[in-house]
């Protein structure tokens, strides 16, 4: 080669941009409508809304609707259901503990996309009637020993149950099965009580309930092998 010749510059290589949290919902919007449309079956949609929060650039989180069909007038205008919380505000673990305590969270909130209840000794209510959640599934994992754990949920979500009990009750018979589109949250259960117990019950906005307050380990003894009616 000539010394005097110029040195070939290297290729331009953009860095490509990582998507802003509005870009993210907007994909998040899209895929959502695509699984209400059937587009995506339930375990395609949590695999692309997983991926959708990781990718770091803007044509990764292009490429996941890439291959699905364009989106209508109607559909591209999106909705805004009221139960969910843009995806960037989600925080994505929490824990809520009471020991040989009591522990209440109520009120309009933004619950974890998985969040960690104990009850020791203690009881603790968890109210999500004016609680909104993230797209998809919500993972809640519950730990009861010799105290109560109280879910309370508005109709329109739906959960799904997978705890167990020992000398204990894990009473889930509350949720809305039909609530199957991607714009109604889904309440993954999971966890144990033993000798103490975890509920799930469903009201509406603004309804009272039976008893109101924090459980103590007296309320924990009643649910027991009961069921709060």
């Amino acid at each position: 080669m000539n010394p005097a010749d110029p040195t070939p510059a290297p290729p331009n290589r953009m860095t490509a941009a990582p998507p802003s949290a509005a870009e993210r919902e907007r994909v998040v919007q899209a895929l959502s409508t695509h699984f209400a449309n059937d587009d995506l079956s339930m375990e395609e949609f949590e695999d692309r809304l997983e991926r959708a929060y990781k990718v770091g650039s803007t044509p990764q989180l292009a490429a996941l609707l890439a291959d699905l069909p364009a989106l209508d007038a109607t559909d591209a205008a999106g909705r805004s259901p009221a139960f969910l919380a843009p995806p960037g505000d989600v925080p994505a673990r929490g824990v809520m503990m009471a020991v040989l305590s009591g522990n209440e969270r109520k009120g309009s909130w933004i619950v974890p996309r998985h969040l960690k209840v104990v009850a020791l000794l203690g009881g603790v209510e968890l109210d999500l009637r004016e609680a909104r959640f993230a797209p998809g599934v919500t993972e809640i994992d519950v730990t009861a020993i010799l105290g109560g754990v109280v879910i309370v949920i508005p109709p329109g979500v739906r959960v799904e149950s997978f705890g167990a009990a020992f000398l204990g009750g894990f009473d889930s018979q509350a949720g809305d099965a039909t609530a199957l589109t991607p714009f109604n949250p889904v309440i993954r259960l999971s966890g144990i009580a033993i000798m103490g117990g975890v509920e799930v019950k469903t009201r509406a906005p603004g309804e009272r309930g039976g008893r109101r307050g924090r459980r103590s380990r007296g309320d924990a003894a009643q649910l027991r092998g009961t069921d709060d009616r």
